[in-house]
This record gives C-alpha cells, sequence and structure tokens, in this order.
C-alpha cells in the first residue's frame, strides 16, 4: 500500500474529534493498510487516522517485538483502566524531534469494531496500553503533550518551534 505523510503541528485537524465508522468496508481496510505501513516506517508503536489527514476513529497498534502483528480498531473505546500507572516517554510524528515522560494507566480494556466489523474486546498492558490509549487521544483531538503540566507542555512546545 502506500506510506502517507503525517500532519504537522499545529494543523488545527489534530484537535478535532474524528468521526465514527459506521462499518468496516474495504476503503476502511485500505486505510488500516496505509496506517500500518506508515507506522512502520517510521518506525512507531501505533498511529491514529487523523496524524495522517483521515478524520476517523481508525487506529493501529503493534507493540510486538517481531513486529508484523498490527491490530486494527474502529471507533476504540476504554471501558476500563487499572488504577496502577505506567511512565512511558512518549512522541509523535506531528511533533518531530521532541518527547516527554507521560504517566497512563499500566492496562486497560477497550471495545472496538475489529476488522471484520465485528465488535470486539481485549486487554491492553505496558506499551500497547500506552499506544492504545495515546491513539485514543488522537481521536479526540488530544495530543500527548496534553497530559504534561502546563510548564512542561510549554517547553515541549518552545523546543519543536526551534527545531521546526
Amino acid at each position: 500500500m502506500t506510506v502517507r505523510p503525517c500532519l504537522s503541528w499545529p494543523d488545527k485537524r489534530l484537535r478535532m474529534r474524528a468521526e465514527e465508522v459506521a462499518e468496516v468496508t474495504d476503503e476502511i481496510r485500505a486505510i488500516w493498510q496505509d496506517m500500518i505501513d506508515t507506522m512502520e516506517a517510521m518506525p512507531g508503536v501505533g498511529l491514529a487516522a487523523p496524524q495522517i489527514g483521515v478524520m476517523l476513529r481508525l487506529a493501529v497498534v503493534d507493540g510486538s517485538a517481531e513486529r508484523g502483528k498490527a491490530l486494527r480498531l474502529a471507533n476504540p473505546e476504554i471501558l476500563h483502566a487499572s488504577i496502577e500507572l505506567r511512565e512511558h516517554e512518549e512522541a509523535s510524528p506531528n511533533l518531530p524531534g521532541v518527547s516527554a515522560k507521560v504517566k497512563r494507566p499500566r492496562a486497560v480494556t477497550v471495545r472496538f469494531l475489529n476488522e471484520h466489523g465485528m465488535m470486539d474486546r481485549r486487554d491492553f498492558v505496558g506499551i500497547e496500553a500506552t499506544s492504545v490509549q495515546h491513539q485514543i487521544d488522537h481521536l479526540n483531538g488530544r495530543m500527548y503533550f496534553d497530559n504534561l503540566s502546563k510548564v512542561k507542555r510549554d517547553m515541549l512546545l518552545r523546543k519543536a518551534r526551534k527545531l521546526g
């Protein structure tokens, strides 16, 4: 398929809530494949459709060591999040050159439409839990740095502007 360009911050689409997916069609499957190709080219552990300018609630996540095991999610929704937090260095191809440590729940249970158009649910732990939460943030018009204190967020965005 295709490696698609990622939008550059502060593109306003990165702040918009993505639209629900009515059904999983061949067109949706093609978008997912482009997203996987784009994620692999970065390389990253996840990608949300708005990051490439597609305003649909689609995400892909692959935290496997060997790769090639990307999970395709449409309309993902967190049903349960652990109380225990996990800190991880997060970044985004939409704001290259900077990253920050973000604390998120260590484990989440997510409901989503799978690649077959069936409602599914899965427990995510560790890097995949972090990634799926990061992607759902994108689908809701949020960036990882929105989880930082104002001081840290301002420092990160100043650094990104200098790099840009």
